[in-house]
């Protein structure tokens, strides 16, 4: 009898750890950093009893769609100001988890130079989603090229310009497609892991860029129901470790900073 409550036990005990083994987490990233740092992790959390499932996209709306329609766990992405938009806009109520990483974002050209080199009626590429466009915005009225009638307006789009003495043209696009228009454009506002997916070192090829100041975290995320499970909270202890830091300190030589 000792015996077969011995080995009842046991299988109990095996059980337990292959659940805890194959316990799944889907999570979606853009390509770079995000997928790259989720990837660097995928053993720590494999030790840890978490199959790390990384989904990459390449736009910054189905992975947070997917996430509220229970499709995946959660992603890793965006900022504050871009999360609260969308919650806002399509009645979402996906909530951060832990802030990682800053992306400084900038401003890149193949035409001059430098920003003192823009001309007058100059075109100037900017995202079109919300606080993409906003954070564009300030950082070129940071800059002296235009002024806006709110400073601080996180969502600022250019009907939202108080003075633009050199009447810049303003090329609203999906940020993803910011990088292909490099050419087209005097100016082209791009969020960090575009430019980097693109080959663009932001730390030398940007004519403006964030400081390392910049508000700008961005979030693990995921949903009300999830966001404390024991997973998630793996994966969130894993994303701010020191072996990540380093990482992104080495890997990214500026354009990229930890946020813990």
């Amino acid at each position: 009898m000792k015996k077969v409550l011995l080995f009842t036990a046991l299988a109990a005990a095996l059980t337990t750890g292959l659940a805890q083994a194959g316990e799944k987490l889907v999570v979606a990233a853009t390509p770079v950093p995000h997928a790259e740092i989720l990837e660097l992790i995928k053993p720590t959390l494999a030790k840890e009893g978490v199959d790390l499932e990384i989904k990459v996209f390449t736009d910054y709306v189905q992975p947070n769609v997917q996430v509220d329609q229970k499709h995946l766990d959660a992603n890793y992405f965006q900022t504050l100001p871009y999360l609260k938009n969308f919650n806002e806009g399509k009645g979402t109520h996906l909530v951060t988890v832990i802030g990682v990483h800053v992306e400084p974002f900038g401003g890149y050209s193949k035409k001059v130079k430098s920003l003192a080199e823009l001309k007058d009626g100059a075109t100037i590429a900017i995202p079109n989603e919300g606080s993409n466009s906003g954070r564009a915005l300030i950082l070129l009225q940071k800059a002296g090229l235009i002024e806006l009638k709110d400073p601080k307006n996180a969502v600022a789009t250019p009907k939202d310009i108080a003075k633009n003495p050199h009447n810049f043209k303003f090329r609203e696009l999906e940020s993803a497609m910011l990088p292909r228009v490099l050419d087209q454009v005097d100016l082209d506002m791009i969020n960090t892991n575009y430019a980097l997916d693109a080959g663009l070192n932001p730390a030398k090829d940007a004519l403006v860029i964030e400081g390392a100041d910049s508000p700008y975290v961005n979030f693990l995320v995921a949903r009300p129901d999830n966001k404390d499970s024991v997973a998630i909270q793996k994966l969130a202890k894993a994303l701010t470790s020191p072996e990540v830091k380093a990482f992104i300190a080495k890997k990214y030589s500026g354009a990229v900073l930890p946020a813990f």
